[in-house]
């Protein structure tokens, strides 16, 4: 766009990535209170119908568009992104803007202060346009086990959108938001993206704080971005990692600028494909996009072989031990007394607690406590708990032996394309093996991120590509992503996105 000729307006406005809008506010061509009013309207025309938020923050959002551009007019940009808004899910805590982490345990609770993501979003400008909707407390792969309604896929409102970061997914997928942040704890922002045509980004393990980010399985859960290209994610990232002494496992590094570099292209980089992942249980049009992925892959100069990591077919069962086990631990401070919600009516505090989380914590939950105390009662610990951070172990020493002989790792993200909605809800290992391409790297703590690599033949909906580096090595990850995107062509096309 040539300076004077004006912003795009209506559609061509909502589908302009973050990266496109920071330059159009920078130029002036275009205010973030126009932008955020824009992105109001297609809220109020798309949500009804895909039901990405739980509480929105209209108001709050363009008083905070009003200081940005108050900031760019006197040269005084907080950063680059300065005045583009942003959602997160509703496991971030918001100081005076409720928080639900997707529970009737805790509606209506409002929390005094900022998680760290949220903080430092803040204060690079982006205006917060809501909170959006999710699995309760991240546990699930469709956003249906939200206590409030199920998200829907805008690229067909019959199916999920993935999980837990449904609700992200689909406001970006739905041009409601340019950018959205999700946790990532077995797949939870890489599923979603896969299945809504999105990029869904996992930092390593440490990489972003998780300090005021409400804890599923702490071991595990990451704070994540989903964009509509690899640029935003990188840019994203960049906006809220590095050190925070909040968190006791935050990584003491300064934060790196992940878009130094990312047009760098992949000639001579060395990709592994993992031999154990089959393509079993895969649908035929996941398996023929993810194969011209890998075609494109050497076109552009980058080799490919195949690595063995013997440990990923217990990956499922380990990851299904370790995270409630964790949920377990962490979701017990939610009992009637310190804060959320309390069943009255008996003077016992044992029954008290014991109704408030039978009537506040859904069924998944539910089922995700109780494995979690069984595993890690007296007897079991060892046989259940133990075994599986043995296995997570193996699953690390497997990807350090293939990072000796590869750079990255390459494999589907998903196993289908997205299924419709109750297809799973009364078969949790089958819900629990839309993750089984995911989970692996978050017990290694790896980071990795998935990429559309085009529509399935099956239902012409959209595929994910996985893209996984070695830990610290998210340059190199996005830079590999950066390519791939760019020469397939699918972001930013009228195919990359729904119709609604």
């Amino acid at each position: 766009m040539t300076a004077g000729s004006g912003p795009p307006s209506g559609d061509g406005l909502v589908w302009r990535t973050a990266t496109e809008l920071a330059r159009l506010l920078a130029s002036g061509e275009l205010s973030s209170v126009e932008l955020t009013g824009a992105l109001i309207e297609r809220s109020d025309a798309v949500d009804p119908g895909i039901n990405a938020y739980l509480h929105r923050t209209d108001e709050l959002a363009l008083e905070a568009a009003g200081a940005a551009d108050a900031r760019r007019s006197r040269g005084e940009a907080a950063s680059p992104f300065d005045g583009v808004p942003v959602a997160y899910k509703d496991i971030f805590v918001t100081r005076g803007v409720p928080t639900t982490c997707g529970s009737k345990i805790l509606e209506g609770w409002v929390p005094p202060y900022d998680a760290t993501v949220v903080e430092r979003c803040h204060g690079a400008g982006l205006p917060m346009l809501g909170k959006t909707n999710l699995d309760q407390f991240a546990m699930g792969s469709s956003t249906e086990n939200s206590g409030f309604f199920p998200s829907r896929n805008p690229w067909d409102t019959g199916r999920v959108p993935g999980g837990s970061s449904g609700g992200s997914a689909a406001a970006v997928a739905a041009g409601a938001v340019p950018w959205a942040w999700g946790t990532d704890t077995g797949g939870s922002v890489r599923q979603p993206g896969g299945l809504c045509g999105l990029v869904g980004a996992k930092p390593t393990y440490g990489r972003i704080s998780r300090y005021g980010m409400i804890a599923f399985a702490s071991s595990l859960d990451q704070a994540s971005p989903l964009t509509r290209s690899v640029e935003d994610a990188a840019a994203l990232m960049a906006i809220a990692a590095g050190h925070d002494p909040c968190d006791s496992t935050s990584i003491p590094s300064p934060a790196e600028n992940y878009l130094d570099g990312i047009d760098g292209g992949i000639e001579g980089l060395r990709f592994g494909i993992i031999k154990e992942f089959t393509g079993e249980g895969s649908q035929p049009g996941v398996r023929a996009r993810v194969d011209d992925a890998y075609t494109r892959l050497e076109k552009l100069g980058a080799t490919l072989q195949e690595v063995s990591m013997p440990s990923f077919q217990h990956g499922i069962p380990a990851y299904y031990l370790i995270a409630p086990a964790e949920a377990s631990s962490n979701l017990a401070r939610f009992d009637g007394v310190r804060y959320g919600s309390r069943v009255a009516g008996d003077t016992n505090i044992v029954t008290m607690n014991s109704m408030t989380r039978d009537e506040g914590f859904g069924a998944e939950v539910k089922r995700r406590i109780m494995i979690g105390t069984y595993a890690l009662s007296a007897g079991f610990y060892d046989a259940y708990y133990g075994k599986a951070q043995r296995v997570r172990t193996l699953i690390i020493q497997d990807l350090r032996r293939a990072y000796e002989s590869v750079d990255l790792i390459v494999c589907p993200t998903s196993p289908t394309t997205a299924f419709k909605l109750g297809e799973r809800t009364d078969d949790p290992l089958a819900m629990y093996l839309s993750d089984v391409y995911t989970v692996p790297f978050n017990l290694s703590g790896n980071p990795a991120v998935s990429v559309p690599c085009g529509l399935s033949s099956d239902d012409g909906l959209p595929v994910g590509l996985q893209i996984v580096a070695k830990t610290l090595d998210e340059k190199t990850m996005f830079r590999a992503a950066y390519a791939f995107e760019k020469d397939l062509g699918f972001a930013g096309s009228p195919e990359g996105r729904p119709r609604l």
